[in-house]
């Protein structure tokens, strides 16, 4: 597995590991098993409210600290300044770290319109040493380019929502552009419509692949990085087994054209991966 190199010098491996409903001593033995397998992104979030959880687990695992990148978010209610360079500070105490890798404001919440306050304190924490790099997730083109011009400072990464039946191709050429790295969330879908798509499906038999490895190679070779949760030893490895082969440019377009207009998952709230 390759880095890819993000605009503040800092890198970010090719897949990682999301830990959303990994609680509890179940959830430490996954997050363990994650580590053990080879993942060096640990994906959380305030809302996840599984921040001890990771800690534990990295506490646990025989994988040393700086070779782990340690992702956390900052949830809406804590958008203003002084509210934000407070909560940077909180996962860092229930992780048991001494610095985040990588922390991203969760949700613009345009209509409250603090977020500009909140990337001021990621800048601010990231020159404390509290932060080694910073984005967001779910900001749209509007959104980032108020960070940009309010403070010169263009986040390292947008997680959003990313799979093949909402691909997303425009808002992919933009951070290009922008040298802005993708993180899917859900790059799966999140449910089990595109996991049997028959079209992926006939492409897995060609490269004697499963659909998830497919589509996981698929956000790769978009330059996107997926992050795909499993509790399996064995989903987890074969999650990661994406990188002896690469997908031909009309199976690529083949998986572009299966999204839809609206291909985004019904009932979720993309600022938790919570369901309504």
């Amino acid at each position: 597995m390759e880095n890819y190199h993000l605009n503040d010098g800092q890198v970010l491996p090719q897949v990682g590991f999301g830990t959303y409903k990994l609680n509890g001593s179940t959830g430490v033995r996954a997050i363990v098993n994650a580590l053990n397998n080879g993942y060096r992104i640990l994906d959380t979030a305030y809302n996840y409210e599984n921040e001890g959880t990771v800690g534990k687990a990295i506490q646990e695992s025989h994988v040393d600290r700086d070779q782990i990148i340690v992702t956390s978010k900052l949830p809406g209610r804590y958008h203003s300044y002084d509210q934000a360079i407070t909560a940077i500070q909180e996962p860092i105490y229930r992780l048991g770290v001494e610095y985040l890798d990588l922390y991203l404001i969760h949700w613009p919440n345009p209509k409250q319109g603090k977020y500009v306050e909140a990337w001021k304190a990621l800048i601010d924490a990231q020159k404390l040493g509290l932060i080694k790099s910073i984005g967001v997730c779910n900001f749209l083109e509007e959104h980032i380019e108020t960070l940009e011009k309010e403070t010169g400072v263009l986040p390292a990464v947008n997680q959003i929502e990313l799979h093949p039946y909402f691909n997303q191709k425009d808002v992919l050429e933009y951070h290009k552009e922008k040298g802005i790295i993708i993180e899917a969330w859900s790059p799966l879908g999140r449910a089990s419509e595109v996991i049997n798509d028959e079209k992926i499906g006939e492409i897995a038999k060609k490269y004697n692949k499963t659909i998830p490895q497919i589509i996981l190679k698929w956000h790769v070779q978009n330059g996107v990085v997926p992050i795909p949760k499993s509790t399996s030893i064995a989903r987890q490895i074969q999650n990661k087994d994406i990188f002896d082969f690469y997908l031909e440019s009309e199976d690529l377009a083949e998986i572009d054209s299966l999204t839809r207009k609206d291909g985004r998952l019904k009932g979720q709230d993309p600022a938790t991966h919570e369901e309504f």
